[in-house]
């Protein structure tokens, strides 16, 4: 059987602040995200099974993407771990995603990908993430780029 790729799209709404950035993006400012998931495999050929001929369920990846990434991105500041004051922001404001990185969207992607790379099912692989910050600006993460 062959492979093919599939790809769900996702948008949240989300905040951040580049911490020792020279330019604008050291302020605290948001974004209307837009995040394109894309996976590869196998179509189930199962004669029985009710995803014969998916790769993997629309719904199911939905969820994946949902529980771990947009449940917990949206409507979120997010900050480094060692940026001023974001535990503080934190402790007032609640929804403080602080990361263990730059919250740039290249660094975003990747960290996306690591996330949805361990949820995947057996025989699902995670082929490309793209996020973007913008409606002309994005952030790509490709597999075949890092093995």
């Amino acid at each position: 059987m062959s492979k093919i790729r599939i790809t769900r799209e996702f948008s949240f709404e989300g905040a951040h602040a580049l911490e020792g950035y020279d330019g604008k993006c050291c302020h605290i400012h948001g974004h209307s995200y837009r995040l394109a998931v894309t996976v590869i495999g196998e179509p189930v050929e199962k004669e029985n099974s009710p995803k014969k001929g998916m790769v993997i369920d629309f719904t199911d990846l939905k969820k994946i993407v949902g529980e771990n990434i947009i449940d917990i991105f949206d409507h979120a500041l997010v900050m480094s771990r060692g940026a001023k004051l974001a535990s503080e922001i934190q402790e007032v404001y609640g929804n403080v995603v602080i990361v263990d990185f730059q919250p740039t969207s290249e660094m975003l992607a990747i960290h996306f990908a690591e996330i949805i790379s361990g949820m995947l099912p057996e025989g699902i692989s995670l082929y490309s993430v793209k996020l973007w910050e913008t409606e002309k600006s994005c952030a790509e993460w490709y597999a075949q780029d890092n093995v």
